[in-house]
C-alpha cells in the first residue's frame, strides 16, 4: 500500500513538472464532455496539460479541486482543498516535529482511479505528500513544480 501511494504520489509531481495551461478549445472534446458531465455545477475552470494527460482547475461552492483526466475523458485521480483541521494528526505533528514552527498553508486530499488517498500540504513554497495515515512520502519545493 505504501509503494503504491508512493508511486502515485511520484507521477503525480513528475506530471506537474511538466503542465502546460490550455485554453479550453485545446482540450480535447471527450475530456471536456466527462468533465461537464460530471461537475455541471464547476466555475473558473483552467486547463493545463500534463504529458498526455488533462487536468482542470476549478470551483464549486467555493471549495477548490482539480481533476486529472486521460484523453479519453477517465478520471485518473481528483485533489480536494480541505482545511488543516480535517488532515490527519500524524500529518500535523510531523509538520510540527520537522518544520521548525512553520504553519501549513493549504491541505488537499488526492484520491486516485483506485480510490487511494493520499494528503498534500503546503509550508513555506513546498508540497509534502502524506499517505492515506498521515505517515510521510516525500517533499516537492514549488520551484520544481513549475
Amino acid at each position: 500500500m505504501k509503494k503504491l501511494a508512493l508511486i502515485t504520489a511520484t507521477a503525480m509531481i513528475t506530471s506537474l513538472s511538466f503542465a502546460q495551461g490550455l485554453k479550453e478549445k485545446e482540450v480535447p472534446t471527450p475530456v471536456k464532455a466527462s468533465f461537464q458531465k460530471l461537475y455541471t455545477s464547476a466555475k473558473e475552470t483552467k486547463w493545463e496539460k500534463e504529458k498526455d494527460n488533462y487536468e482542470a482547475e476549478f470551483e464549486i461552492e467555493d471549495k477548490e479541486y482539480s481533476v486529472l483526466m486521460d484523453v479519453s475523458g477517465n478520471i485518473l485521480e481528483t485533489e480536494l482543498e480541505i482545511s488543516i483541521d480535517a488532515l490527519p494528526a500524524k500529518v500535523k505533528n510531523y509538520v510540527l516535529k520537522n518544520c521548525s514552527g512553520q504553519k501549513i498553508k493549504e491541505a488537499s486530499k488526492i484520491t486516485d482511479v483506485n480510490g487511494n488517498v493520499t494528503y498534500e500540504t503546503e509550508i513555506k513554497g513546498k508540497d509534502l505528500l502524506f499517505d492515506s495515515n498521515g505517515n510521510f512520502i516525500e517533499q516537492e519545493s514549488e520551484k520544481k513544480k513549475k
